[in-house]
């Protein structure tokens, strides 16, 4: 459906809440990006450029739920979020502006969480109690999936490969403010 939309020029505004590197190397053609952080640090800002008519997006879906709900605390109810995010978007070979290749932040997280108890397993052959690393970083792997967040991400977001230039929020309610 939103791809007819898109096609036909009727598309609703597009917020992408993916940190600015996963936006660079892959989104929807007119989409936003506002990235989770400074979509909640400026939901009061940003809901006085905005009206029901938003597409929320992220990778799977999570972080954009995450937005809504930020959104709707700011009093503004009631905004879709694009199922399956931007994985199911490409699966469905729907239009995509693509940049330079890069890991999504789950694969990133998968490779942390990995390494760490990896090392941490065979570390601990020989020195004891280093295992315990790997059972803390299961914790908190069994924490995200539960509450649907996941510190890890939130602190590989920070680094200086998945931040790349930070949009700037007024440019992006400038943007918003000249396209309806």
């Amino acid at each position: 459906m939103l791809h007819r939309l898109l096609r036909e020029g009727r598309a609703p505004r597009l917020l992408d809440v993916r940190t600015p590197a996963e936006f660079r190397t892959a989104h929807i053609p007119g989409s936003y990006n506002v990235p989770l952080a400074t979509l909640s640090e400026h939901r009061a800002e940003l809901r006085d450029h905005l009206d029901e008519d938003v597409v929320l997006i992220c990778r799977s879906g999570a972080r954009a739920a995450q937005a809504g709900q930020a959104l709707a605390g700011a009093g503004l109810p009631g905004l879709r979020v694009l199922d399956g995010g931007m994985v199911a978007w490409e699966e469905a070979g729907a239009p995509v502006n693509r940049g330079p290749e890069r890991w999504d932040m789950e694969r990133q997280v998968r490779l942390v969480a990995g390494s760490v108890v990896l090392a941490s397993g065979l570390v601990g052959v020989l020195v004891p109690g280093v295992h315990l690393i790997g059972t803390a970083v299961g914790a908190g792997l069994t924490y995200a999936a539960l509450s649907n967040t996941c510190a890890m991400g939130v602190l590989l977001s920070k680094l200086p490969y998945n931040r790349g230039p930070r949009p700037d929020i007024r440019t992006v309610i400038a943007e918003l403010r000249s396209t309806r």
